[in-house]
């Protein structure tokens, strides 16, 4: 399994974080068929062979994920959307 760990500082407030979060989820979802909910201030996020987590603090964003085998072989391109989207956001 290939794992993904990204952390990204926010620089704003708690509640701008997780709006954030919502919309860079909606785009990985639409671009990878996840579904996700919060629970507490971390979103979960699922599909047949991906789980992980988004977990927004009063300093930064964490996006944690395991890629099945499956998806392993686009662990850079997942990786590299999650980051373009977090750098857009709260670059």
């Amino acid at each position: 399994m290939a794992k993904i760990d990204i952390r990204r500082p926010h620089g704003t407030t708690l509640e701008n974080a997780r709006t954030v979060v919502e919309k860079v989820a909606a785009r990985i979802s639409e671009k990878f068929g996840t579904e996700g909910q919060w629970e507490g201030d971390t979103m979960s996020f699922a599909r047949s062979g991906v789980k992980g987590a988004i977990e927004v603090t009063a300093t930064d964003v964490h996006v944690t994920a395991e890629l099945g085998m499956l998806l392993s072989p686009l662990r850079g391109t997942i990786e590299d959307e999650i980051r373009r989207k977090l750098d857009e956001q709260f670059g």
